[in-house]
This record gives structure tokens, sequence and C-alpha cells, in this order.
């Protein structure tokens, strides 16, 4: 017989999976593709790493700074990360990743933890809101982030379609 409990959670872990990836390679795109998003990265310097995992040893994703400042997917970490951010629990992480909460309140619901510089972290934050901001519809979007910074419409689907764009190119690429 199926426990249905654990059904409920080999779901979330599987979304939340796939999410990790969606999300790195989003993050990625973005930093290529918006100029404040960018901005925020340039103040980590080149070679620094970043991981965003679930406790234990649950779904991540690492990314790796470039001197201009933009981001790359990469598959793993050169020794240990720069700043890692970790979801206490694969229920926590799909909650942000279900857009249910957004990341500053899981942070200040004691979901997550941040290993390294803070002010790293919360700059981290603000790339993912941004991001969140640009590839969602504004209904899902509003409820993900803390403050919607709205845009013209063909600004944000201009912008979409180019983060869509080279998130579909890394999956086929493999990276």
């Amino acid at each position: 017989m199926i426990n249905k409990e654990n059904l409920g959670y080999e779901a979330q872990k599987a979304y939340v999976a796939t999410m990790m990836q969606v999300v790195g390679r989003g993050l990625a795109a973005t930093s290529q593709v918006d100029e404040a998003v960018r901005q925020e990265l340039s103040a980590f310097p080149a070679g620094y790493q970043i991981c965003m995992t679930v406790f234990p040893a649950g779904p991540s994703f690492f990314l790796r700074m470039r001197a201009d400042g933009t981001a790359e997917k990469v598959g793993s970490a050169i020794g240990k990360p720069d700043l890692t951010i970790r979801f206490k629990h694969v229920t926590h992480a799909f909650l942000v990743f279900s857009f249910q909460e957004g990341t500053a309140q899981a942070f200040a619901n004691d979901r997550m933890i941040a290993d390294g510089n803070l002010s790293h972290s919360i700059r981290l934050v603000r790339c993912l809101n941004k991001m969140e901001t640009l590839i969602l519809p504004k209904l899902v979007a509003e409820r993900a982030v803390k403050r919607y910074d709205a845009l013209p419409l063909s600004e944000k689907i201009r912008k979409a379609a180019r983060i869509y764009g080279l998130v579909a190119k890394s999956f086929v690429a493999g990276i």
C-alpha cells in the first residue's frame, strides 16, 4: 500500500528539484538580460560561488560569478561555496518555489539559513525578487516578492522572453 504522506513528500521533493534547476538557470540568464541584477551581482568578485540547497543533502544549484558581473550555472562548487542558502526542509523550499511564501518571508520565518556574507545573501534575494518580477505573471509575482516593481509590459515581455530562451538553451545544452 502506498503511504499518502510519503507520496506528498516525494512529489514536493521532485517539484523542488525541478524548480532548483529552473531558478539556477533563471538567475544566470537574468544576470545576462537585466542591468539591475548585473549591478547587484557585480559586488561579488569573479569566481565567487553561490549554492542554494535543501538540508541535509536535497536538491541544489550552484552559480559561479564571472568578471563581467554575470553568473553562470555550474554543476558543483570548487571547494566550499562562498555563500550557501540552505532551506531547512523540502516543505519549506516547496512553499517558496510554489510562490506561497516569498524568499524574504521564508528567512523571517526561519525556514532558511544563510552561510556566508549576510549582505551578499540580501543581494541574492534582491536578484531572486527581480527575476521573479520579470518572469512571472504579475498576480503570481506579487505573492512571491515583498515589493513588486511594475515595469512597462513591453519591457517585461521582452526580458522574460530572453530569460526563458536562455533557460531553455541551457537545458538543451545540459548545463
